[in-house]
């Protein structure tokens, strides 16, 4: 993703577009109208953003993305609930607590999609690989997922 954190007139915030088509945050008609935009909790822990829709994942299935998230990194944060929101011809999501991820504006974080998640990686960080963290914490979402 070539986005960076910017800081509108309301707090940092990122454009996720295509990111939040990919996971199914937002939803469109064939006009390309936004018929549904998700409501999201984006959690914050060392090197990592985890952005879930609060609708599509359960209450226990949130939980287990985030306490491994916890786990891993030994940290948590600030979780703040926003909304999608439509930005230009896109789509963006506040990011008030990235600083305590260690993500600032100008920054331009990796991006790792699962099926309602968007993972967003410092990777400057220093407690590891924050991509390979949002890696594993996709494979847990795709594992919760019905077959």
């Amino acid at each position: 993703m070539a986005n960076s954190i910017k800081r509108p007139a309301d707090g940092l915030a990122l454009q996720i577009t295509r990111p939040a088509r990919q996971a199914g945050l937002v939803e469109e008609d064939s006009e390309g109208t936004a018929t549904y935009l998700a409501t999201v909790r984006v959690h914050a822990v060392d090197g990592l953003l985890i952005i879930v829709d609060v609708d599509e994942l359960t209450d226990e299935e949130e939980a287990d993305i985030v306490a491994t998230a916890i786990q891993d990194t030994g940290s948590v944060y600030t979780s703040v609930e926003v909304s999608v929101g439509i930005s230009g011809n896109g789509y963006q999501v506040q990011v008030s607590n990235a600083p305590d991820a260690g993500l600032r504006e100008g920054d331009t974080p990796s991006v790792t999609i699962a099926p309602g998640v968007i993972l967003l990686g410092n990777e400057q960080a220093g407690n590891g690989s924050p991509q390979r963290l949002a890696a594993d914490l996709a494979t847990i979402r795709r594992d919760q997922l019905p077959r």
